[in-house]
């Protein structure tokens, strides 16, 4: 016991101590003369002196009590982390007459732990830092009521792949994209953060769904990270099309809530992941009629061990109930139910959750739509059809600039592209949109004419006088679309 390196020390059971070897004199500065036969509060802070009555307490009815961790004082008065020992001490009957105690100084200890939990924190907020700024911050699209939440895993790095984006594709159409990453980890963090942004520019190009999927796969391939695979989803809403366009790579299914209606899944071509690579890509149109909401979201939110995945959707269905309500609830509050009904825990998940609420905008107070032949006449009779649509809506005040720009438009079609030539128009409360199809798969740009050349002023018309305009291929050719604010 002296040449033991923790101190150790014994009382009778009314705490006044009997025993004290060199290790206690060394850690408290109190010599064994000193402290006999005084009472062991003596060692206690003023705050700590109720414990030892229960301390004591405990041993005279024979329990030990171990690794017990409280703070003491020092001669000096200095305090000291400690963890104790106790246990009872016996006469040869068996009746307890005194106790025990070992006590560490565990100060290094706790403050080696406290540095760790600040490295960890620091290491934490840098790593959701890097992953916030590479997800980014999805634009507000006008028309389109969204809710969105995203809870990093609560162990490990706590950074992920996961990744969402509401991307504003004009003419009232909206892109909506999902992602996941496999694994954690920077290396995750940093692959989603180069898909997102290739995503983005291409769905801003006016890049069909199955068509982006496929340039995505090739990025994953370019990316040489061995074994990689992402599961991700894309979406076109249109205000002015009862359904949306979407594919899927190998992502869990959109669910679509509609007042009226039950929660269902949107069907869609079963699609293998990206990075699989040699892989096909195959998109489809589901009907989502006008206020319906859909529901996108990634593994984390549904999948934990020991837990059938069909029995997690039908659980997600069901709380997305409330969505088919005649009068639903507001997103926000909606993404926060689901959350607490799906991940009641917040820090038990050890994988990222996402989930996006996006609400079908109301369909467009008008809309027309006529097939023109690619011979000259179409031209004045595109803007007749025009002049009486914007007459019957009220829009006479953009009428000049509209029947201007639609000829333009027209005229290149008839005279460079192949037939035949659709002319849609749409209104809505904010703007009129007008979008000529034709069969050619060129896609024009705006290009600065010479001084005696007859054409290349169309579309710097367009650029010009238009609130917003562009250019989407389709799988018969292409639109050329611009819109003017009401």
């Amino acid at each position: 016991m002296e040449s033991s390196q923790d101190a150790i020390l014994a009382k009778t059971l009314d705490g006044h101590i009997t025993y004290w070897n060199t290790a206690a004199q060394r850690l408290y500065g109190y010599t064994a003369g000193g402290v006999m036969g005084r009472h062991i509060s003596l060692l206690a802070p003023s705050d700590h002196r109720d414990e030892i009555a229960v301390l004591l307490a405990r041993l005279r009815t024979g329990e030990k009590v171990e690794h017990f961790e409280t703070l003491r004082v020092t001669r000096d008065g200095a305090l000291l982390d400690v963890d104790v020992t106790m246990w009872p001490r016996r006469a040869p009957d068996g009746t307890v007459i005194g106790a025990c105690a070992i006590v560490r100084d565990i100060g290094d200890r706790e403050r080696a732990e406290a540095e760790l939990t600040a490295l960890y924190e620091q290491q934490r907020h840098v790593a959701l830092t890097l992953q916030r700024s590479l997800m980014g911050t999805p634009p507000a699209v006008p028309g389109l009521v969204t809710a969105s939440r995203y809870r990093p895993a609560t162990q490990g790095a706590g950074v992920g792949g996961d990744w969402f984006d509401l991307i504003p594709l004009g003419a009232g159409r909206v892109g909506v994209l999902i992602g996941d990453v496999m694994g954690r980890g920077l290396e995750a963090a940093a692959v989603m953060g180069q898909l997102r942004s290739a995503a983005h520019a291409l769905a801003k190009a006016g890049m069909q769904p199955r068509r982006l999927m496929q340039a995505l796969d090739a990025c994953v391939a370019d990316l040489d990270v061995p074994d990689q695979l992402v599961t991700c989803c894309y979406l076109v809403v249109a205000a002015d099309e009862a359904e949306v366009t979407l594919c899927s790579a190998g992502h869990l299914p959109v669910l679509v809530a509609a007042p009226g209606d039950e929660v269902r899944p949107l069907p869609a071509p079963v699609n293998a992941p990206l990075g699989v690579g040699d892989v096909l890509y195959e998109q489809s149109s589901a009907a989502v009629p006008p206020g319906a909401t859909l529901v996108l979201y990634t593994d984390g939110l549904i999948e934990s061990p020991g837990c059938d995945i069909e029995d997690s959707l039908a659980a997600l269905a069901a709380a997305c109930g409330a969505l088919s309500a005649p009068e639903p609830p507001g997103l926000d509050a909606m993404a926060d139910r689901i959350l607490s009904a799906l991940r009641p825990d917040a820090d038990g998940h050890d994988d990222d959750v996402t989930l996006l609420l996006a609400q079908r905008p109301a369909a467009p107070l008008a809309s027309v739509t006529t097939t023109l032949s690619t011979r000259p006449e179409s031209v004045p009779g595109g803007r007749a059809f025009l002049s009486t649509a914007l007459t019957a809506w009220d829009c006479d005040a953009q009428a000049d600039d509209a029947r201007l720009l639609v000829s333009e438009l027209l005229a290149n079609a008839v005279q460079h592209a192949q037939g035949p030539v659709t002319l849609h128009l749409c209104r809505t409360a904010a703007e009129l949109t007008v979008e000529v199809g034709d069969g050619s798969p060129h896609l024009p740009e705006p290009r600065r004419a010479g001084e005696d050349e007859e054409s290349g002023r169309g579309l710097n018309l367009v650029r010009v006088l238009a609130d917003s305009w562009g250019v989407r291929p389709t799988d018969e050719g292409k639109t050329i679309w611009f819109t003017l604010r009401l």
